[in-house]
């Protein structure tokens, strides 16, 4: 093919492709709307639509005209979210967490009534967690299973609080009130509450229907993970999860 052909169709498919993140943004627009919205002529738009139409990407109104995102665009979205794998999805944020305050990083899942490891990234100089990729841990004494626990339905809460540490909340009203914290900074914080050395500052990671059910954390001993390094971390911690949620497919 001649580079000038090969160079025409690249333009008419990245025109497309503005034509349909536009529609995905802003649906229900005519093609007039849609024209000036993405700065073309309407037979332009009409032309970089159709093949759109034809593979159910977008659909178009019989009655109005306007036009939405197709059942093709579902399907896709559907296989690019079973693709997803949760571990390597989170790698290149939980690598960045290591390496930039060099402590002990856990990604884990929600399996009521538990978060269970499913990834531990750790400095081998400093001293190791108990923790350990498959095992189980309780929901209310750590920074994962709060992170988590405070965007579930208030009745989530389990009914029984044992103590893991001398510093575990084992007060319903009290861990309400933790998890009111939780969700108005957006990280939460195990203060020695499941090993009595060891702070953890922890995020929840949202999928595509902006569930929880997973969380990341960074997690040290507290001579060196600090009460002052603890609002450190924290932002750094949350924005690493929302970034980890947007390649999941979260609107948050």
């Amino acid at each position: 093919m001649a580079p000038v052909q090969e160079r025409n169709q690249s333009a008419s498919l990245r025109r497309a492709l503005v034509v349909l993140e536009h529609v995905r943004d802003h649906g229900g627009l005519t093609l007039t709307q849609l024209a000036d919205a993405v700065g073309l002529t309407k037979s332009t738009v009409l032309r970089l639509a159709a093949p759109l139409v034809e593979t159910g990407l977008l659909e178009r109104d019989g009655k109005s005209g306007a036009y939405r995102l197709g059942h093709g665009s579902l399907r896709l979205g559907q296989a690019y979210l079973a693709s997803l794998d949760l571990r390597a999805v989170a790698a290149g944020e939980s690598r960045r967490l290591l390496e930039e305050f060099g402590e002990t990083v856990h990604l884990v899942v929600h399996e009521p009534p538990h978060v269970v490891y499913i990834d531990k990234l750790e400095n081998t100089a400093n001293v190791r967690m108990a923790s350990r990729i498959g095992s189980r841990a309780p929901l209310h004494s750590t920074g994962v299973g709060k992170a988590i626990l405070a965007w579930q339905p208030q009745d989530a809460i389990p009914a029984e609080l044992p103590a893991v540490t001398g510093h575990t909340i084992t007060d319903p009203v009290r861990l309400a009130a933790d998890l009111a914290r939780v969700r108005q900074r957006g990280y939460a914080v195990d203060d020695r509450e499941n090993e009595p050395e060891v702070r953890c500052v922890a995020a929840p990671i949202f999928d595509h229907t902006d569930t929880v059910h997973a969380a990341i954390s960074v997690a040290g001993l507290t001579s060196r993970v600090t009460a002052a390094r603890v609002r450190e971390l924290g932002p750094a911690v949350a924005a690493a999860a929302a970034r980890i949620s947007r390649k999941l497919g979260s609107t948050r």
